[in-house]
This record gives C-alpha cells, structure tokens and sequence, in this order.
C-alpha cells in the first residue's frame, strides 16, 4: 500500500512528513530523559533515532497511516511529532495489534502548551475519516500523568493493565471497538 503521507494544518501547528533536515532536532528529543522517561526510559542512541525516523517513512509506505511531524508555525521548529502505528507489539495479554495505536511525544521546551491536543485531534479527525473501522488505542505508562489525562481528554478509556517491558495502560477510543 503506498499512500501520500498528508499535511494537516492547525492554528498553531504544521502536521507533515519528516524531513532528513528533521534528524537533529528528532535526536536531540529522542535522546531526551524527560522525553522517554515513559517511552522505554532509555535515550536513543544517534543510530537508534535514525532508525526510528526511518520507520515512520515505512510505517506511511506499507500501512496507510503513521507519525507527522510537528512544526509550531510561528517559529518553524520541529517541536514534537504525533500519529498511529501498528507495531506487532510483544503485548500480554492483549495487543494493539490491527489498531491505530496513537501516540506522541514533544520536545520538553513544547509541552504543557496545548500543542500534543491540537495536533491529535486533528490527527483523530483525519485517521477517522480514512479508516472509520479500524480502532484506536494507546498504550500509556501508569506513572505518566499528563498523556494520561491527554488520552482521556481525547475519548480513550482504560480497557486493561498489560505487560509491554513493564506495566502499561491499554487504552481505547470511545467511538471506536475494543481492541
């Protein structure tokens, strides 16, 4: 399946394909503590965020759907990025396997701004209209407040505790099957 990956403007932000001019910014928030405190909890190496970045280019070419960038508009900086995966996860005892598994992560300097909402419920609303069948999930560490009270401002609600290298919230969209 080979799509165009889309640009979807916000008030405030510019949604879009990542760009190899993206990768130092995207290293530095992906080698971040405070960004993968509960994404993994381990800082990527260089490699690793190269490797990362490529997948979202892969993610695009074979499912239809995948991570945008965040651009803040006023200031034309890679902020963050946002959007759907389906990972094969390794997940016990359910999976996200077959969802839109949701998910975000901004540099330090942008959050607390409201930029993680704008940008996915812009992204729900495109992802709603293209696969208006397929489920949304989202896997949040228990510890990470704020993307907790983010999913649940956006419609996701706990469906389960699972184990995906430690103790995870399965979370899925109201509007939206079970996964």
């Amino acid at each position: 399946m080979m799509t165009s990956i889309p640009t979807i403007e916000t008030e405030r932000l510019l949604l879009r394909a990542h760009t190899v001019d993206d990768f130092e910014a995207y290293q530095t928030m992906w080698s971040d503590e405070a960004v993968v405190r509960f994404i993994g909890g381990v800082p990527s190496t260089r490699e690793h965020a190269w490797a990362r970045l490529l997948r979202v280019a892969g993610m695009w070419h074979h499912m239809g759907f995948g991570f945008l960038a965040i651009e803040e508009k006023r200031s034309r900086r890679f902020i963050g990025e946002a959007g759907f995966l389906d990972m094969k996860r390794d997940m016990h005892p359910v999976s996200t396997e077959g969802t839109l598994e949701t998910g975000w992560g901004l540099m330090p300097f942008a959050q607390g701004q409201g930029y993680a909402s704008e940008a996915l419920t812009a992204l729900i609303a495109w992802a709603e209209d293209r696969f208006p069948s397929k489920p949304m999930t989202c896997i949040i560490d228990p510890g990470n407040d704020p993307s907790l009270r983010l999913a649940r401002k956006l419609g996701f609600r706990e469906v389960q505790r699972c184990n995906y290298n430690g103790e995870v919230i399965l979370l899925s969209r109201s509007g939206t099957r079970p996964a």
